[in-house]
């Protein structure tokens, strides 16, 4: 049978008001924090939920929990730190407030099997991972020489190859198996962010990062062939493995390998909220992890325009540069400073880490604009004194005779990627790329705020359905509340 809504958002708050009049005559007993989930679950509308899953439902049989209610009460299991579905079904028996926020009556609650069967509906594909348990072993990722650095990539593509390959490629929303996720998730809280002004679509600062996401403390795979019978133990034969989607990779924070995914985040730079998130295999370098979360979101969300990416230096390759030229999306990209740089530039200058032109006798120039139409910017000589009203050079070893001393011009096509503009020595380079911590900071709410981690699950169906409800908490925490809150007048001013 279809859904039965209860009815509309003020149906919800009115049963809400109700029953908090019945079981919470007094507010003030209630705790700030917890008053605070209330009133924030109390305004949030999520009836198009009610719409978006109605084909996910049959026309027959008994009538199920409405989805709405059912979305809202996984909601406010991670709100309130309870990472586990069994131990939430047990607390909406126990607890009266937990089952009135839900939408549900007191007494009258989902068992665990009704949240998983919600799950499943949540998810488009029949097969709750996205790839096979069957395939190949992978290359392993090697522990870095020093402590804090993240691994080196273990990609056979290189992004030279892959960026081009997904530029063409199409991603059908309709196509994923999240796709449900991810449009409940957009209609209900990041167009809501949007249309509250915290999010600028129309020139998003994207910030990007990876994050590792431990899913359990091994890895679980066997043989399916009959090489270790036959004497053969090191066979590269494929193996069966539990989660196929979950491999073994490097965590720098914490100094150590393990086993799960590689969470990627492109995060709003200007409101610190998550845009879009994508899960890779633990050993997914982050220059490959970026792409993939790119090239998606820009799928998925077409409208939405990027002006500027901030990303840290392990997404320096010449190829992002490039392209972002293309797409007039300007680059905040720290340098790896293993790509290189031109050993002479304009036959008897050289190029400091950062871009800047470093005349014969080692003085770093002094920017002086940038010409627009010629694609270029202007250096000019650091030694040139105006003491006194007097012009003239300082250096001991003068490499021109002009009154103002040697100029250079750093032509931006000869290498878009030293030749940044705004250059990275610049004041407006160093405020911009200071908001790239933004992903640091989504990706540590996610982890510590919202106890990521904490899910035991063994699907990716159901880690994706984890953190896209983390993301919609991200998002509500950050919407404002009335100065005075409606609903605790209507439950003190009861009849």
């Amino acid at each position: 049978m279809l859904p039965v809504n209860c009815g509309s958002h003020a149906d919800y708050q009115n049963l809400v008001v109700e029953n908090l009049r019945k079981y919470y005559p007094n507010p003030d007993l209630l705790a700030r924090s917890t008053w605070d989930i209330i009133e924030r679950f109390w305004h949030l509308d999520l009836s198009d939920t009610d719409t978006l899953l109605t084909h996910k439902y049959s026309k027959f049989g008994p009538a199920p929990r409405t989805p709405s209610c059912m979305q809202r009460s996984y909601l406010l299991s991670i709100d309130f730190k309870v990472s586990s579905i069994t131990e939430w079904a047990a607390q909406l028996k126990m607890n009266p407030l937990f089952a009135i926020l839900s939408g549900f009556q007191v007494g009258d609650t989902p068992g665990v099997g009704t949240f998983y069967d919600f799950m499943k509906r949540l998810w488009d594909s029949d097969e709750p991972h996205m790839t096979s348990h069957i395939h190949p072993l992978k290359a392993k990722v090697k522990k870095p020489d020093a402590k804090g650095e993240k691994a080196a990539s273990v990609e056979k593509v290189t992004v030279a190859e892959l960026l081009p390959q997904l530029e063409k490629t199409a991603f059908p929303l309709n196509d994923q198996p999240y796709a449900s996720l991810f449009k409940i998730y957009q209609k209900e809280f990041l167009d809501v962010s949007v249309e509250k002004g915290l999010i600028h679509k129309d020139s998003l600062a994207l910030a990007g990062d990876g994050t590792p996401v431990v899913t359990s403390h091994r890895e679980r795979k066997k043989r399916i062939c009959k090489c270790k019978e036959n004497g053969i133990n090191d066979c590269s034969c494929d193996r069966y493995f539990s989660q196929p989607d979950c491999d073994i990779g490097w965590d720098s924070s914490r100094d150590c390998f393990y086993h799960g995914y590689d969470l990627y985040m492109l995060v709003d730079s200007q409101s610190d909220l998550p845009v879009f998130p994508h899960y890779s295999y633990a050993s997914k370098h982050d220059s490959h992890g970026f792409l993939q979360a790119f090239f998606r979101m820009r799928a998925f969300l077409p409208d939405y325009k990027v002006s500027k990416v901030l990303l840290d230096s392990a997404h320096d390759a010449m190829p992002y540069y490039q392209y972002f030229k293309r797409q007039n999306i300007t680059p905040f990209i720290d340098l790896n400073g293993k790509g290189g740089r031109p050993p002479v530039y304009k036959n008897d200058f050289t190029i400091d880490k950062d871009g800047v032109p470093v005349c014969p006798s080692g003085h770093r120039m002094r920017r002086d604009g940038i010409e627009v139409a010629k694609g270029r910017m202007k250096f000019k000589c650091p030694k040139i004194s105006h003491t006194g009203g007097c012009i003239s050079c300082t250096c001991d070893k003068p490499c021109s005779k002009a009154k103002y001393g040697r100029t250079v011009h750093l032509i931006l096509n000869d290498n878009p990627r030293l030749f940044n503009n705004p250059p990275r020595s610049s004041k407006e380079w160093k405020l911009e790329y200071n908001a790239r911590t933004s992903a640091e900071r989504s990706n540590k709410r996610e982890k510590l705020d919202f106890k990521l981690e904490d899910g035991r699950h063994r699907s990716t169906k159901m880690w994706y359905c984890r953190l896209y409800h983390i993301l919609m908490l991200q998002h509500l925490d950050a919407w404002d509340l009335p100065s005075e809150s409606p609903l605790r007048k209507l439950i003190l001013n009861a009849a």
